[in-house]
């Protein structure tokens, strides 16, 4: 039986990986799809794929997202465009790297897409949401956006801003229908490593999940109204405590006299 016609998704890197199994996953529900992403052969022979299992309509746009003019026509489709009812942030680089071994203007460019092209592309998006009533958002973080040890500083502070931005959006726009979702992968089997110059075969395997099983715990959370999704933290009441001391601290965050420990003798 055919799936309800859900609306338009669009998705940012859409063409391999995470973004290529929301693509099929969501046609699968529903969704035609605008489908974003700078390889335009990859994007043409996904979306023939996903037409035909799914007979859905999808839309391509080959866009380099840290090229000024190819993201204001991805904003602008998203302004426009009043089928769309979910934006999915997904692309964005990463790199194992330390810090100080590290190029600043490629530090910089991950920065532009992981963070300035993400906000722009949901500024564009969510005026329309709220003043249809309806629409969603989902982000891809990472786990480095609690854990930015793990990997190099720049990425997880981007990957942190993600998450900071998705809980902040939840907390100004649930009430006006548009729900917003982060999702915290760990280690995922895509080219990601590959391109940071470690093959995900050089990985202990037991952290490793693949892109499939990934999306589809993501769109589990996403469909029970989940704002954070981890799905390779298997002690979710780990994460809620997590949650639940930083709203405990809140209130307390900002005083007009310093605290004890700084003024006593």
């Amino acid at each position: 039986m055919a799936q309800a016609h859900a609306g338009t998704a669009l998705i940012t890197g859409a063409s391999s990986g995470i973004g290529a199994v929301y693509a099929q996953r969501l046609a699968a529900r529903g969704y035609d799809l605008i489908l974003v992403a700078r390889n335009r052969e990859r994007l043409i022979a996904l979306a023939e794929r996903i037409t035909n299992e799914t007979h859905r309509s999808v839309e391509i746009i080959d866009a380099d997202l840290n090229d000024r003019a190819d993201l204001a026509n991805v904003e602008a489709k998203l302004k426009e465009d009043a089928s769309i009812t979910l934006l999915v942030n997904n692309a964005g680089v990463g790199t194992h790297t330390p810090l100080l071994e590290s190029d600043v203007d490629a530090m910089s460019r991950l920065i532009d897409l992981n963070v300035g092209a993400l906000t722009r592309l949901t500024y564009a998006a969510v005026p329309g949401f709220v003043a249809r009533g309806k629409g969603a958002v989902i982000n891809i973080s990472s786990i480095v956006a609690i854990s930015p040890e793990t990997l190099n500083g720049v990425y997880g502070g981007s990957k942190a801003f993600v998450l900071a931005f998705s809980q902040s959006l939840h907390h100004e726009l649930a009430a006006k229908g548009v729900q917003v979702q982060a999702v915290l992968p760990g280690a995922t089997a895509t080219d990601f490593w590959q391109i940071g110059g470690l093959p995900v075969e050089h990985l202990p395997q037991e952290i490793v999940m693949s892109a499939h099983e990934l999306v589809d715990a993501a769109l589990k959370g996403f469909e029970r109204g989940e704002l954070v999704t981890i799905p390779s933290l298997h002690a979710g009441e780990e994460w809620d405590a997590y949650e639940a001391s930083r709203r405990t601290m809140a209130p307390h965050l900002s005083d007009k006299t310093p605290a004890s420990r700084y003024t006593d003798a």
